[in-house]
């Protein structure tokens, strides 16, 4: 399995970054690799938002759709994100917000693993560069949007 945490300062409310994770099908706009998002079956109640979504990531003709379930608990300000299909054997994907002085901390925290053994282990090799990257698009992206 592969897993890392990220920690960053984002210059941008909690809600609007809250807002900018969960609205995976903008992805493809910024995030690196993403060519495709979709929202299904999304809920919303007071203090909890669900929906299953569709991720498409690759380039051109190599690319894989990741299918999750995603959570948003708003009181913990806390989105989770666990595997319902494609290639991983195991996903949980955790996003912490807090509010800091007009902008954002994030902690995010990622554990998986592919089910394709060859292709897990070219994914530990580079895994920790793809992360950066795509953290760097949505701090980015918040700059962009927001300031």
């Amino acid at each position: 399995m592969s897993s890392a945490s990220i920690k960053k300062i984002i210059p941008c409310k909690k809600e609007q970054l809250v807002e900018m994770v969960l609205d995976i099908e903008k992805y493809p706009e910024f995030v690196p690799w993403c060519i495709e998002g979709k929202i299904f079956d999304k809920n919303e109640s007071v203090d909890l938002i669900t929906f299953n979504g569709d991720l498409k990531v690759g380039k051109s003709i190599l690319n894989e759709t990741f299918s999750s379930h995603v959570s948003y608990y708003k009181e913990k300000d806390t989105i989770i994100v666990t595997n319902l299909d494609g290639p991983l054997k195991h996903l949980k994907n955790e996003w912490k917000f807090k509010e800091v002085n007009n902008s954002t901390q994030l902690e995010f925290f990622i554990d998986f693993e592919l089910k394709n053994p060859i292709l897990n282990g070219i994914m530990k090799k580079s895994f920790e560069l793809g992360l950066n990257k795509i953290a760097k698009a949505f701090e980015e992206r918040a700059i962009k949007l927001y300031k």
